[in-house]
């Protein structure tokens, strides 16, 4: 390589003032200080790449001085004599900068809804909504503006341990469940370079077993239930959502989701869609004149929202989970039944008492039944039996609440 004849100096350079025109100062191997006419003085390489004639820009003095000039100049020297277009390397390094700037900007919150939104369109309506209230109430405002890059276990178990300090053992876990799902997003999409919450796996105390849900499987006991759940002087909207998941024995999740379109008053049922379903399979609820009677009657109470049964303080949104929890906890049966209790209290007297076949009180139960050839029934099996069915589980509630003489047990237990 020729040797390269130095002109400049750092006294010339700052003493380099502005003229009628722009002018050039060399410094050798195509380095030169562009002076412009309002005392801009920019650092410039001219050199060839590919047989092309190339200017590369190096900054302004005195930001980069001129052993700085000269340092670049040298490193593109280098970058052509391998065969590199220097100014292509570096618009490579700026994106490479710029993508890091964003990176460093993106919070965990807005990393969170873009996973969010992506999941949104194969996540059933109850999940949908339980993510995003779990990512309101306990992680956004713990570590939602924090950048995703930034993101460490420390920031995971802080959040998640508040929420087991309350009780909520298996929330937490749940929780932390969610936030790793989203660190693994960001990990995937190159947002961060590891997964913080994976890290925290066992660090929570252990879900303690579930208890089953406190229901009401006697008779004698049952009557006068019925007799308070119609006699309750709180909301109408609650009223009718006791009385209706008694007649239909749903889960209080599909209950709560209930909506109008749904309803097929014509033939008589209610076609709740797979997203709303625990096995994620349409299921189809035939409704008793007492079912339809309190659709009737709610209609012109709450026709107008999406929901059968909406929420007191918003007719957009469905009722709450603590809507008939409270009713019942008013009633003084919160120890003694629940809103989920009613699917046992449905099978049990409908199998023990009623003789219903099992089969078919499974199938409304929305169970898995599969039949002898081990295939799975669709949702309308067993349709007509199970409408007779539904309609005498209707009438036997009615007998309940009019009458104190009870139907003794087909089969006694130990017998």
């Amino acid at each position: 390589m020729p040797k390269m004849i130095i002109t400049l100096s750092d006294k010339a350079v700052s003493n380099a003032k502005p003229k009628e025109a722009d002018y050039k100062l060399s410094d050798g191997g195509g380095l030169y200080l562009f002076v412009t006419t309002t005392g801009g003085k920019l650092w410039r390489l001219k050199h060839r790449f590919a047989g092309k004639e190339k200017l590369l820009s190096f900054g302004a003095y005195p930001a980069v001085s001129l052993a700085e000039a000269r340092s670049k100049r040298d490193e593109s020297k280098r970058l052509i004599a391998q065969g590199i277009d220097p100014g292509a390397a570096k618009r490579e390094e700026k994106q490479i900068e710029m993508a890091e700037e964003i990176k460093a900007a993106l919070t965990f919150k807005a990393v969170a809804l873009e996973w969010y939104e992506k999941n949104t369109p194969i996540w059933g309506t109850r999940h949908i909504e339980d993510v995003l209230n779990k990512l309101n109430k306990d992680v956004f405002p713990v570590f939602g503006d924090t950048p995703i890059i930034d993101i460490k276990p420390s920031h995971v178990l802080a959040c998640v341990r508040a929420i087991e300090k309350r009780g909520a053992v298996e929330t937490a876990h749940r929780t932390r469940q969610i936030i790793e799902q989203i660190c693994g997003y960001a990990l995937a999409n190159e947002y961060a370079e590891i997964n913080a919450a994976a890290l925290t796996k066992g660090a929570l105390g252990k879900v303690p077993k579930s208890t089953p849900h406190p229901a009401i499987t006697d008779p004698k006991e049952l009557a006068p239930l019925l007799r308070a759940i119609e006699g309750y002087t709180g909301s109408c909207v609650v009223r009718y959502a006791l009385m209706f998941g008694a007649l239909t024995a749903v889960r209080p999740g599909e209950l709560r989701h209930a909506e109008w379109t749904e309803i097929d008053f014509d033939a008589e049922q209610w076609n709740i869609p797979a997203e709303k379903m625990k096995m994620g399979e349409p299921h189809l609820v035939p409704l008793s004149r007492q079912a339809l009677a309190i659709l009737k009657e709610l209609e012109p109470i709450t026709g107008a929202s999406r929901y059968i049964f909406p929420n007191g303080r918003s007719f957009s949104k469905p009722l709450s989970e603590n809507g008939t929890r409270q009713a019942l906890i008013a009633l003084d049966y919160q120890d003694r039944h629940s809103g989920h209790g009613w699917r046992a209290t449905f099978r049990t007297i409908l199998d023990e008492v009623l003789g219903e076949r099992p089969d078919f009180i499974e199938h409304q139960l929305a169970h898995a039944v599969k039949d002898a050839n081990g295939r799975a029934y669709n949702r309308t099996t067993f349709l007509d039996d199970r409408k007779k069915m539904m309609q005498r589980w209707a009438d036997y509630l009615d007998s309940l609440k009019a009458v104190a003489k009870v139907i003794p047990f087909k089969r006694v237990v130990g017998e």
